[in-house]
């Protein structure tokens, strides 16, 4: 049975763009090795994209988060650096307009996976609303997220996101 990489919306506006930091640029190097090995292996890749339509203006999430970001057509929501160049049309990218994907949960309800591990950004919000969905979709498969390959712009906020998936029984490996 396959295994199954995800990376959580590693775009241009979380990297290096409007909402980006540093962190997330340190990211790069280690989610393209796991890509590279996943691959290698003949694994599943799947990429979200948070993007929103240019009627952001009216969204909820904008109550909370009041910048339009990685409107649909601007170069910030494409997926950054080498990990953006890794993608390739084999694999699989779901777009969402909020934290958790329903793509990705519709998907991993029908396609089982013997592993699935998630990195990318935003730790405490993106990468744990699509954790919670893929321990909801597959409970009997082991999900993974390496905190190596995860961060957040607020270290407590990472923090505690790794505390909250260790406690939901994700398995949180390179932990420091």
């Amino acid at each position: 049975m396959k295994r199954c990489f995800i990376v959580v919306d590693y775009q241009i506006d979380f990297v290096t763009g409007r909402h980006g930091f540093k962190k997330a640029r340190m990211l790069e190097k280690p989610i393209s090795d796991k890509i590279k090995e996943y691959k290698a292996r003949g694994d599943d890749i799947i990429f979200t994209l948070d993007e929103h339509l240019e009627d952001y203006i009216e969204a909820c999430e904008k109550k909370k988060l009041p910048v339009p970001h990685r409107i649909d057509g601007n170069e910030e929501r494409l997926l950054y650096g080498e990990v953006g160049g890794l993608k390739s049309d084999k694999d699989l990218c779901f777009r969402k307009s909020t934290y958790g994907s329903d793509l990705l949960y519709s998907h991993l309800k029908k396609t089982k996976y013997s592993l699935i591990e998630l990195a990318g950004v935003v730790s405490n919000i993106c990468v744990l609303s699509n954790a919670v969905l893929a321990k909801t979709a597959q409970p009997d498969t082991d999900i993974v997220v390496d905190a190596f390959c995860t961060a957040s712009d607020d270290e407590s906020l990472n923090k505690a996101a790794l505390d909250i998936l260790e406690g939901l029984k994700i398995n949180v490996i390179n932990r420091l």
